[in-house]
């Protein structure tokens, strides 16, 4: 024997009947349909017939209106983010984005491990490497170092060599043989 399922007396039938008419998102408008109907007296089998919900979710939407009232009666779908919580509140991280402007602490350049670092320092706890370098990118892009200039070299011998490099280049491809089959040993149709 079915039980039957008691609603909250905080709004009346009509006006459970005047949120089911008037919701516009789907899951919602099924909802407030099923409280109105709970609240003139049907059973929860006779609802699931006509609504194609299971007396057992039935139950449940009861069960959280009666525990959350109209605004337990939203769609949470597309509410819930699987993302965490950012670690660093606004304002930490633009105290870190005014810090990683100047100069690294130890002479050393802002990396991840260093960002790190300064993150761990504030919240009190360890932060993972790739974290800082997440930070660090979030706040300016990703850091290149610049390549190193060989103060020894000279100008002139750098651009004689960028010559003979280019020109025994040239060379090589002009010597090189044309490009023949490599599928297989080479065959004369005339001697067979």
């Amino acid at each position: 024997m079915a039980r039957r399922i008691h609603l909250r007396t905080d709004i009346a039938v009509e006006d459970l009947e005047g949120r089911y008419r008037a919701a516009k998102e789907p899951h919602e408008r099924s909802w407030w349909q099923i409280l109105w109907l709970l609240s003139r007296g049907q059973k929860a089998i006779d609802i699931a017939e006509s609504t194609g919900y299971s007396a057992y979710w039935i139950g449940q939407i009861a069960k959280r209106y009666n525990a959350e009232g109209a605004d337990g009666m939203r769609n949470r779908q597309y509410t819930h983010s699987h993302r965490g919580q950012p670690l660093l509140s606004p304002a930490l991280l633009a105290e870190l984005a005014e810090a990683v402007r100047g100069p690294a602490p130890e002479g050393d350049e802002w990396l991840g491990r260093t960002v790190a670092a300064w993150i761990a320092e504030k919240l009190g706890r360890p932060v993972h490497v790739q974290l800082g370098w997440v930070y660090l990118v979030r706040l300016e892009g990703k850091r290149r170092k610049p390549r190193p200039r060989h103060v020894q070299a000279d100008a002139a011998e750098q651009d004689a060599f960028k010559k003979r490099s280019a020109r025994s280049s040239t060379r090589s491809r002009a010597l090189s043989p044309t490009a023949s089959s490599s599928s297989g040993p080479p065959t004369n149709i005339a001697s067979g």
